[in-house]
């Protein structure tokens, strides 16, 4: 098989994508369950249903993650090295907070009951820092890495924007996966979440067009512009009618309780086929295209065989994995 090097270097560029799309769907739910968790004292119930509805996935989900930084660091090796050195403190920020979360959920079950708690508002804790450094983290770097006002500003919108995204998943997730009174107010914390995640969407979208004028042109671009506007189009309905349908839930043996988090699915895959859209071919945003920044198209068709192999695999497990344990959440058990 002897594929160009712009293919090739397309054909990676897609896979990537493919791997932080699943990364922010997968975790991006178990994340937004970190963030809810509620932190009073007469709350332990609640708590150990949330993390029990998260379980027997959460530490699978950041698979996807540590693909999407393999294949850049092979297939992109130019790129891992800007992107890594711009954004070094935050990404040290980010895995600070997941590995609090690692430890708090270990630790919950194995500390002393009065301790428990304390362990429960550490995982809270990681849970946000992760999602407000991922989300200051992809403002910087749509910002092409400029570190001016206005720029800082639409980073710290993103910030804001990815951690209550997040939450709106989670939440959705919640919906799906218990039942009763947690299940009622997960309906509400995601009606909430959404409106915020609706307004969130709609200033990141316009933040971006500002920092980036061509961005606005390529939106625009006729007759391109009459298909491509669909995206948006397609996620503000997706919100709009998830809000009506949350009205209605829960419903009489919890029908549609999936269909909530089906829709924010289709939500997170609308914003991401729009950043696509604005930056493809660029992998540095107004530095450098995948083509400049791709490896030897030999190196690029050996790891191509690895990468046939290793994401079905990955794919099969994950499906295997939310089959095994599909249904309501139980009560959580550790050994």
């Amino acid at each position: 098989m002897n594929l160009d090097a712009d293919v090739l270097a397309t054909v990676f560029v897609g896979l990537m994508g493919l791997a932080i799309l699943v990364y922010a769907i997968l975790d991006g739910y178990d994340l937004g369950v970190g963030i809810l968790l509620p932190v009073r004292a007469d709350q332990e119930a609640d708590r150990d249903t949330m993390i029990a509805s998260i379980g027997p996935f959460w530490d699978a989900n950041e698979t996807w993650l540590v693909l999407a930084v393999g294949i850049l660091l092979i297939a992109f090796p130019s790129a891992h090295s800007l992107i890594l050195t711009q954004l070094y403190l935050p990404v040290a920020v980010m895995l600070a907070g997941l590995i609090l979360r690692g430890v708090a959920f270990d630790f919950r079950a194995k500390a002393a009951l009065d301790h428990k708690l304390a362990w429960d508002r550490t995982f809270k804790a990681g849970s946000l820092i992760t999602t407000l450094s991922q989300g200051y983290m992809l403002g910087i770097y749509v910002t092409g890495f400029q570190w001016n006002w206005a720029n800082q500003l639409f980073a710290l919108i993103a910030a804001l924007g990815v951690s209550v995204a997040y939450s709106y998943i989670g939440a959705t997730w919640l919906v799906l996966k218990t039942e009763a009174d947690l299940q009622r107010r997960a309906v509400q914390w995601a009606r909430s979440a959404g409106r915020i995640t609706f307004l969130g969407v709609v200033s990141v979208c316009l933040t971006n067009l500002w920092v980036n004028p061509h961005v606005f042109d390529r939106w625009l671009q006729m007759p391109l512009a009459m298909f491509v506007l669909l995206i948006p189009m397609l996620c503000f309905l997706a919100l709009l009618g998830n809000d009506m349908l949350l009205k209605r839930l829960p419903k009489a043996g919890d029908r549609h309780c999936g269909v909530p988090f089906a829709l924010v699915i289709l939500v997170f895959v609308c914003c991401f086929s729009g950043l696509a859209f604005s930056f493809f071919p660029e992998v540095v945003p107004g530095q450098m295209t995948i083509w400049e920044a791709a490896s030897a198209a030999e190196s690029l068709q050996f790891i191509l065989i690895g990468a046939l192999v290793v994401i079905p695999a990955i794919l099969l497990y994950t499906a295997f994995s939310y089959w095994v344990f599909r249904g309501k959440t139980t009560e959580l058990h550790y050994h």
